[in-house]
């Protein structure tokens, strides 16, 4: 497994990338959350980010707008509406970063005004290069994200593969170097970039999984890796089960990533995860 890069600084704090598996809560103030986890008043989006930190979350993304198969775009003044807010009193009540998990600028000029620290793009700078220049403005490292559905791909749970390309890892590379060479032509510094493979985004379940196998590969480019599995379609096909019930799918998808090279995991089930990335890590990094 390759090395993971240096130290990102965030506003208050660093991750040290390499030493431990960093996992970040999922915060969604979305009702329309494929996760069946979405809230839409403030005080119980705290209460959760809050709850999510006692059990031991590192960062904690807030987003408001789905992003499952077929979903229906939130106008800019809803999101600012639905995450604004939320972030003001998440971190107004908890000394871990905050994330906005947005693919808009205006969204993410005021998220970034309300105290949030890191910006999360699932398209990885190709729909809104300015989210670059928020990133350099206000200091603030990016996770990019590898989005494959203005590929023609789909994320189904149909039993099928995807005709668009033969090798998903080798699509997921090109994708991510492309993010990457805006990212630094807009002057983003390198040790403040996260790369995400996006599962789900574009895939096949199948797919999805063949990235987790193969995810030691994206460590050649050089960044930290996020992995977001949680609750998602690939576990839903091997177990048939719904979202709620993928706790254990989620917790063997998260350890084989950090096997495989995972900095960091993205999840909604905070308290377990903890638990496997402390056991993954004593196993994978020598971390007791």
């Amino acid at each position: 497994m390759a090395s993971s890069p240096g130290v990102t600084r965030w506003r208050n704090g660093e991750f040290h990338w390499g030493e431990r598996t960093y996992v970040m809560g999922v915060v969604n103030v979305s009702p329309e959350s494929f996760s069946g986890d979405g809230v839409a008043d403030v005080s119980a989006a705290v209460d959760q980010a809050k709850r999510m930190v006692e059990e031991g979350a590192d960062i904690l993304d807030v987003g408001g707008e789905s992003t499952k198969p077929g979903f229906t775009p939130v106008p800019v003044n809803d999101e600012i509406r639905r995450v604004v807010p939320v972030i003001e009193r998440i971190v107004a009540s908890v000394p871990v970063p905050v994330s906005v998990d947005t693919t808009k600028y205006e969204v993410a000029l005021q998220a970034l005004q309300a105290g949030a620290a890191v910006l999360n793009d699932q398209w990885g700078l190709k729909r809104e290069t300015r989210l670059g220049q928020l990133a350099v403005e206000w200091k603030a490292p990016i996770i990019l994200m590898s989005n494959q559905r203005d590929k023609g791909g789909f994320d189904t749970t149909a039993q099928r593969d995807n005709s668009s390309y033969d090798d998903v890892m080798a699509e997921v590379l090109t994708s991510q170097r492309a993010s990457l060479e805006i990212a630094l032509h807009v002057g983003i510094p390198a040790d403040h970039i996260i790369l995400d493979p996006g599962i789900g985004f574009g895939k096949t379940w199948q797919q999805d999984i063949e990235i987790v196998r193969r995810l030691s590969e994206l460590k050649t480019l050089g960044h930290a890796v996020l992995l977001g599995p949680s609750r998602k379609s690939l576990i839903k096909m091997v177990l048939n089960l719904p979202a709620k019930d993928r706790v254990e799918g989620t917790a063997a998808v998260v350890a084989i990533g950090i096997a495989n090279g995972a900095d960091m995991v993205r999840v909604h089930d905070v308290k377990q995860m903890v638990r496997v990335c402390k056991m993954a890590d004593a196993i994978v990094r020598g971390v007791h």
